[in-house]
């Protein structure tokens, strides 16, 4: 549909929010022209079960001092306010009762996760429900001739957007606090203040 709305959803643990995180948000919006991206930090990420995860409101507050300086990126609550394991399939269908009939979703997610899809929980269902603004990651190739043939419709529910390739993650800002090496440009300045202010990792 012509001048149909759409914004975007980027979820994650986002423990730390980092560099990686905020291009690739941008590049979608951009792209895609999303009139909002929504960062979703997870509540109890369900392949995270049995990890140490930093509290939910540091992780909030870290998301909120990164997206800042945005106008069109937003934190949403979704995930962190409600109980139990949080699943895309579930976020998604909260955002479209909180959103008019006309915004279309686009879920942002990176070739690795894209690859995946299949085992997430009610994939099937979850194409129905949204858009895939896709981003390339490093190493990951995706044979959507299988992804299709598994998830029939998904082929045509998928944007690929280019984005500057940074190979960075959450666990390595950690691992790099944890070894005394600097995590500079790496994340937002807020956001490498706020972790060295309150002693995170």
């Amino acid at each position: 549909m012509v001048g149909e709305r759409k914004v975007g959803l980027l979820g994650g643990t986002f423990d730390p929010i980092h560099i990686a995180h905020l291009i690739m948000a941008e590049e979608c919006r951009s792209h895609l022209s999303l009139e909002q991206v929504f960062f979703v930090p997870a509540g109890i990420p369900p392949h995270k079960l049995n990890k140490p995860i930093t509290s939910a409101e540091h992780r909030v507050d870290m998301v909120e001092l990164a997206i800042a300086s945005n106008p069109y990126f937003a934190v949403s609550r979704l995930d962190i306010d409600r109980p139990g394991p949080c699943y895309s399939i579930d976020t998604i269908n909260l955002l479209s009762r909180q959103l008019a009939d006309s915004v279309e979703i686009y879920f942002i997610i990176g070739t690795d996760s894209l690859i995946d899809m299949p085992t997430w929980h009610e994939p099937a269902r979850l194409i129905e429900l949204c858009r895939f603004a896709v981003v390339g990651r490093p190493s990951y190739q995706v044979d959507m001739d299988y992804l299709e043939s598994v998830l029939p419709g998904v082929r045509s529910r998928i944007e690929f957007v280019d984005a500057p390739g940074i190979s960075l993650s959450s666990s390595d800002i950690k691992r790099r606090i944890h070894s005394g090496h600097s995590i500079k440009y790496q994340v937002p300045e807020s956001v490498e203040e706020y972790i060295y202010s309150h002693e995170l990792y």
